[in-house]
């Protein structure tokens, strides 16, 4: 098909300020239009997708008859004006699409695709009752910028994406501002980049209020300065059924198991299917999940690969997406409302629903003889309540914090980020490990993993994490899922309480979801700890405000994890029959 490229389109906001965009757009006639609005240069290669990309390519979205506009968000590249994260992006969105409708290539109706923060400003869009928008296709996105981003659903800072992004953002702000001559000082720039060169390293410095990625401040310092889901944060937040029921399109939301917002988008799913504001919204969303990081769709790691069938045609899933809504043709076999790759046996399969209707949920107990800690202690993971309490004990010291093995981390540096071999870290005598007896049987595990335990501690705050391994039989221990609570954060992100020091508390840990088969010869494990550094920030233990602590203000706290008939710590699996 031939097409016209159109680069350096502008439009203007009803504020006035001008936005600038490259349009693909079909020679003659008119097309359905998809969207792409972005703060990371619209010129950059990231956004024309590839077979290790998780993002659509642009040619064959071209080919297949569409207009594809790309957009410069405001403030940042060449569009005008000033550039806050998320301040601007429904009502730049809406002038947007009001402009594309407008144009005589346009037919009127629009969709969106995108990743992370291009598939965030989608939701905001999609919320909004946006006219001609039809659908959305939103990859490693959520609705909830403080659970599923800059904070956790535990409560701690999720440092390590946050000194990242910020530096490359302020960085970004100021490459533009010498290139229009706004400055003259190019020593921010110059500080920012030297730290992108190495940004692993923004994360030991503290205070973390006193970090070297602020640039000229800004937003930032407000994250900072609310640690807690207060006001601040409530008011930003898309999820709920407020703002689900205001979805009346269709949403193909796109996650890896070790994406960093894959609980954002497994969320924003159900909250479509359960809460849209349309039928048509509630059976025409779909999920799909691969055993994907934020960065890569190959499903190759230096510790576990899945295979060749842990790649799939990101390309075709969005054309036979938008066909079916934006042209209404539709397909041959119905697409599949569900579709995942199970880890284990490394094969895709369609589902009914998220969660799957015929999941069990499982508990399995936790007993040690009270030496549970490192992969040589006593721990053990028991389908029924111990007989007798015991307690395993560990000191938590944040100037020694473990490290971070694995699992949705960004930067996407190999070795931290995906599936890592835990023999890394769980030597440690600060990790406790709770390991079930080898598997005879297949077990699949699929959906939302929780840890209720019973803990105590010799601070007034301190952290628990939770990670859900899997053994195999050549001893590899492959981090399949895992979650934190900030224990001040015990009744809800809301409510920061601190512990009394020596209590017993039973929290719920949240440990996010995943699919994989332990198969035969097989150990489910369970690692607990109370850091994982750099991907969440340090506990310094005190109930103070972290952020504005130096590591000098840090105290050991002295943990205490209790199981048995007085104190059921169980790991609940959601079990599917194999």
């Amino acid at each position: 098909m031939k097409h016209v490229y159109e680069p350096n389109v502008a439009m203007q906001t009803r504020d006035g300020v001008t936005l600038v965009a490259d349009v693909w757009r079909p020679l003659e006639g008119q097309a359905p239009t998809l969207l792409v609005r972005t703060p990371y240069d619209r010129r950059q290669t990231l956004h024309f997708g590839g077979s290790n990309s998780t993002v659509p390519s642009l040619m064959p979205l071209v080919n297949a008859g569409y207009a594809v506009v790309m957009q410069d968000a405001r403030g940042t590249s060449m569009s005008e004006g000033s550039y806050e994260p998320k301040a601007n992006e429904i009502a730049d969105g809406q002038d947007t699409i009001e402009w594309v409708r407008e144009q005589s290539w346009s037919d009127g109706t629009v969709a969106m695709y995108g990743s992370s923060y291009l598939g965030m400003v989608q939701w905001a869009l999609v919320i909004s009752g946006t006219p001609g928008l039809r659908a959305i296709a939103p990859t490693q996105a959520a609705t909830d910028w403080y659970r599923n981003l800059w904070y956790s659903q535990g409560g701690a800072m999720s440092l390590s994406l946050d000194t990242f992004w910020n530096a490359m953002s302020y960085a970004g702000q100021e490459q533009r501002s010498l290139a229009l001559g706004a400055s003259q000082d190019p020593t921010t720039l110059m500080r920012l980049g030297g730290a992108l060169l190495d940004p692993l390293s923004l994360n030991h410095p503290t205070p973390l209020a006193d970090l070297p990625v602020h640039g000229t401040g800004r937003w930032f310092d407000d994250w900072i300065a609310h640690p807690d889901f207060d006001e601040y944060w409530q008011s930003q937040d898309w999820s709920g059924p407020k703002h689900m029921s205001k979805v009346s399109v269709p949403v193909l939301s796109i996650g890896g198991w070790y994406d960093l917002k894959i609980n954002g988008t497994v969320e924003g799913f159900i909250g479509v299917r359960t809460q849209g504001g349309s039928e048509e919204a509630r059976t025409k969303s779909r999920l799909l999940i691969g055993p994907w990081d934020h960065m890569s769709s190959t499903g190759r790691f230096p510790d576990r690969y899945f295979g060749v069938l842990g790649e799939t045609d990101i390309s075709a899933e969005h054309i036979a997406f938008f066909d079916e809504h934006l042209r209404g043709t539709s397909p041959a076999t119905p697409a599949p409302r569900v579709r995942i790759f199970v880890m284990g046996i490394d094969q895709w399969r369609d589902e009914a629903d998220w969660p799957l209707p015929d999941t069990q949920y499982t508990d399995h107990y936790l007993d040690s003889a009270g030496s549970a800690a490192t992969r040589n202690g006593d721990g053990s993971l028991q389908p029924s309540a111990p007989a007798a309490d015991s307690l395993d004990e560990f000191t938590y010291d944040p100037r020694n914090p473990v490290p971070t093995a694995g699992g949705a981390l960004l930067p996407a540096e190999p070795g931290l980020i995906g599936p890592v071999d835990q023999s890394v870290v769980d030597g440690r005598d600060d990790i406790l490990c709770y390991t079930s007896p080898v598997l005879e049987d297949p077990l699949e595990v699929t959906g939302h993993v929780e840890l209720k335990v019973f803990v105590s501690s010799s601070a007034v705050d301190t952290d628990i994490t939770a990670k859900l391994v899997d053994v195999f039989p050549d001893g590899r221990a492959i981090n399949l899922c895992d979650g934190m609570l900030r224990l001040r954060y015990r009744d809800g992100l809301s409510s920061p309480t601190p512990l009394t020091p020596g209590e017993v508390y039973e929290v719920t840990v949240r440990m996010g979801v995943t699919s994989n088969v332990f198969l035969p010869g097989h150990r489910l494990r369970l690692d607990i700890s109370s850091s994982n550094f750099p991907r969440f920030d340090r506990n310094t233990n005190t109930g103070g405000f972290i952020a504005r602590e130096s590591i000098d203000d840090a105290v050991e706290a002295t943990n205490r994890v209790h199981h048995g008939p007085a104190h059921p710590s169980r790991l609940i699996l959601p079990i599917i029959e194999c």
